[in-house]
């Protein structure tokens, strides 16, 4: 699923970092996956 490369993830180019598409996503999905977790342990508590 996933490749190990060479290459960084994040450039930086005057005082701003881009990220490349895949690991924004592969952020983004794990943040999804934490605000649903806190969601269902706030309803339950």
């Amino acid at each position: 699923m996933t490749q190990m490369s060479k290459k960084t993830n994040a450039q930086s180019t005057k005082s701003r970092i881009y990220f490349s598409k895949e690991t924004e996503r592969r952020v983004f999905f794990y943040m999804t996956l934490i605000m649903l977790a806190a969601g269902i342990i706030s309803k339950l508590f």
